[in-house]
C-alpha cells in the first residue's frame, strides 16, 4: 500500500508538471495528457525495466504513445525520472526545445518513436516488438493508444498484425476517455463494443479503472504471465482527470488556460506556488 501511495503522489507531480507545461495563454494538450497520467506513472516508476542514464540501453522496455498529441504526460514522467533537467520542461513547443509538440526521438532522451499522426504507433510497437524477439531479448514492448484514434484503420491492421505473429511482449493500453477533441466518441466515430472487437482480433483483453493504481499494477502484472497473444488493457479514464474544472470537458482536449484557470488547477494538484510564466 505505501509502494501505491508513492505512486499516487508521483502521477499527482506528473499532472501539475503537465498544468505547469501547458501554462497559461498557449494551447496545451490538458485533458489526454491527465487522463492516462496514473498509467504513465505505473509503467515508468514501478513496470518498466529502464536506465534514464542510459537511455539506449538494449535490455530496457520500451514505451511509444501512440496519441502523441499527449506528449506532456511523458515528458513530465521523463523529466521526473532524471531522463532530462526539470528546468527543460519550460521550454516545450519551443522551437529548438529538446521537447516538441509530439514525441521526436532525435530531440528527447527516453523517447523511442515519433509519434502524433494517428493510428501509426501501434504498428511501430508490433515491429519493436517482433525486432526484439528476433534478437532474443526479454524486453516488453507498451504502447498507449487512445480511444478516438481506433477510428484510424491503421490500429486494426496492426491488431491483425500483432495476433497472427503471436507477439505476447506487446502490452496495449487504451486511454478510454470517452472524448476526442470535438465531443463523445460515441457520437463522432462509434468503435464499440471494444472488448469483444479486441478479443475477436485475437488478443488478451483486461478492464481496469484507469485511475486505480493499485488495479493498474496488479493488471500489467497480470499480462506478463499470457503467452502466445498480445494483451490489451482496457483503461477507463476522465479526460482531464484530476483537474475538477475540466474532468469530462472535450474543450479541454486541446485548451488555452487563462490565470485564474492555471492557479486553481495549480492549487488542486497541491501546489501554491504555481506560476503562469513558464511559456
Amino acid at each position: 500500500m505505501s509502494d501505491v501511495r508513492k505512486l499516487e503522489r508521483i502521477a499527482r507531480t506528473i499532472r501539475l508538471d503537465i498544468v505547469q507545461m501547458v501554462g497559461v495563454g498557449q494551447r496545451g494538450h490538458l485533458g489526454g495528457s491527465c487522463s492516462i497520467a496514473d498509467v504513465v506513472t505505473a509503467l515508468y516508476f514501478s513496470k518498466m525495466r529502464h536506465k534514464p542514464e542510459n537511455p539506449f540501453w538494449p535490455d530496457r522496455d520500451r514505451f511509444l504513445l501512440s496519441k502523441g498529441h499527449a506528449a506532456l504526460v511523458q515528458y513530465a514522467a521523463l523529466a521526473e525520472c532524471g531522463y532530462f533537467p526539470k528546468e527543460e520542461m519550460k521550454n516545450v513547443k519551443r522551437c529548438g526545445s529538446a521537447l516538441q509538440g509530439h514525441p521526436d526521438l532525435k530531440s528527447t532522451p527516453g523517447v523511442e518513436a515519433n509519434t502524433g499522426s494517428l493510428g501509426q504507433g501501434l504498428s511501430i510497437a508490433c515491429g519493436i516488438a517482433a525486432g526484439l524477439r528476433i534478437d532474443g531479448r526479454d524486453c516488453h514492448v507498451y504502447c498507449i493508444v487512445g480511444d478516438g484514434e481506433l477510428a484510424e484503420g491503421q490500429i486494426w491492421e496492426a491488431a491483425m498484425a500483432a495476433s497472427a505473429f503471436k507477439l505476447d511482449n506487446l502490452v496495449a493500453i487504451l486511454d478510454r476517455n470517452r472524448l476526442q477533441a470535438t465531443g463523445p466518441i460515441v457520437q463522432r466515430f462509434n468503435t464499440n463494443p471494444l472488448p469483444e472487437k479486441w478479443r475477436a482480433f485475437g488478443w488478451h483483453v483486461l478492464e481496469i479503472n484507469g485511475h486505480d493504481m493499485a488495479a493498474i499494477l496488479a493488471a500489467l502484472d497480470a499480462v506478463d504471465s499470457i503467452r502466445g497473444q498480445p494483451k490489451m488493457i482496457i483503461a477507463q479514464t476522465i479526460k482531464g482527470a484530476g483537474i475538477a474544472f475540466a474532468e469530462n470537458r472535450a474543450e479541454f482536449h486541446n485548451v488555452m488556460l487563462d490565470a485564474a484557470q492555471f492557479e486553481a488547477a495549480c492549487a488542486m494538484l497541491g501546489s501554491d506556488t504555481g506560476k503562469g510564466d513558464n511559456r
